[in-house]
């Protein structure tokens, strides 16, 4: 049993920024421990900026505007942090809109437990490939018991299945694809954390059926998510698409073409009630290669900011849960003197 506490949940005004920047340049562990706080408690301005593909905040706060949670972040703006997405900012845009000049920070953001998946067996009948595969749930080291949805995808074909994890953090997952299809291959993973469904984690392991070696993500698209829209841009001007789906732990989707140019289509990402990271899986392919591709929203993990390394002021580093659209996750603050 894991026991995952809530850090410094009251404290810290969301109209902190004047007072931490006039503290006379000071980073003492107390004021550098505010500062980390206030950058989860403020939404930033303008306080949507994480919608829009381009605005740059003048103010830097990754809180959802207006909300009354605690450190409820925003799924975009924690989204445009992840520099694989075409929209993301730079560190330096960020530091600047902090706007406190002597103190450096950087940000981590990621699931509270970590899933992993491997191949375990595969078994050939007439019609169908049965593959089983081990789970394992732990956060550093220690089990996490968990339900667990998985789903098999393969071009148009989808398949979804349950499983958990026992209380040591193994379990495996068994999913059957037909023979009459073949190529890359993708196991999406939820697992939800037994003692509390918020805690969630997801994985994906793309495997051959019928075919030579897995092609692997990002190798002919990128996904971009934000602001309930997918961006896919091909890197090839030969990529077709069979299918853009959408996973959580409990649903799944075929998602709309919205938009469509000669290298790039976008997709309506649909408002679920679902305490669930989303997976969001193009199916396609280039000439003869098959692929599936993934990105996950709030596409994470992400890591953003300075190194701290070689540092020799004072830094402060402090874990937080958050939560993203009704989802718990674990970010962790590091600020010091400027390096």
């Amino acid at each position: 049993m894991i026991t995952l506490a809530l850090s410094a949940m009251v404290g810290t005004s969301k109209f902190m920024a004047p007072y931490l920047s006039d503290l006379s340049h000071r980073n003492d562990p107390e004021r550098l421990q505010q500062l980390t706080s206030h950058l989860l408690l403020q939404a930033g301005t303008p306080n949507n900026w994480g919608q829009s593909r381009t605005t740059v905040p003048t103010s830097f706060g990754l809180a959802r505007a207006d909300s009354s949670i605690p450190y409820e972040l925003d799924i975009d703006k924690v989204t445009r942090l992840n520099s694989a997405n075409a929209y993301s900012l730079s560190y330096s845009a960020l530091w600047e809109a902090l706007g406190i000049k002597d103190i450096a920070f950087r940000i981590e953001v990621k699931t509270l437990f970590d899933l992993s998946i491997g191949l375990a067996s595969n078994s050939t009948q007439a019609n169908q490939t049965t593959y089983t595969f081990d789970v394992t749930t732990r956060k550093s080291g220690m089990p996490v018991q968990t339900n667990l949805t998985g789903y098999a995808i393969i071009g148009t074909y989808a398949n979804k299945t349950s499983s958990s994890t026992s209380s040591s953090g193994a379990g495996t997952v068994s999913v059957s694809i037909p023979n009459s299809i073949n190529g890359t291959a993708l196991l999406i993973v939820f697992a939800k954390a037994k003692a509390n469904s918020q805690l969630v984690s997801l994985n994906a392991y793309a495997f051959e059926h019928q075919s030579t070696t897995p092609i692997s993500n990002r190798t002919f698209t990128r996904l971009n998510p934000l602001d309930d829209v997918l961006n896919a841009s091909f890197l090839y001007p030969t990529v077709a698409i069979s299918k853009a789906q959408l996973f959580t732990f409990n649903y799944s989707f075929s998602l709309e073409l919205k938009a469509q140019e000669a290298q790039t289509q976008e997709y309506s990402i649909p408002s679920l009630l679902d305490q669930s990271p989303m997976i969001i899986v193009l199916t396609g392919y280039n000439g003869s290669a098959s692929f599936a591709e993934w990105v996950s929203y709030p596409q994470l993990p992400l890591q953003i900011g300075a190194d701290f390394e070689n540092s020799e002021g004072t830094t402060t580093t402090q874990n937080y849960v958050v939560t993203i659209d009704s989802a718990m996750y674990e970010a962790v603050v590091t600020l010091g003197g400027t390096v």
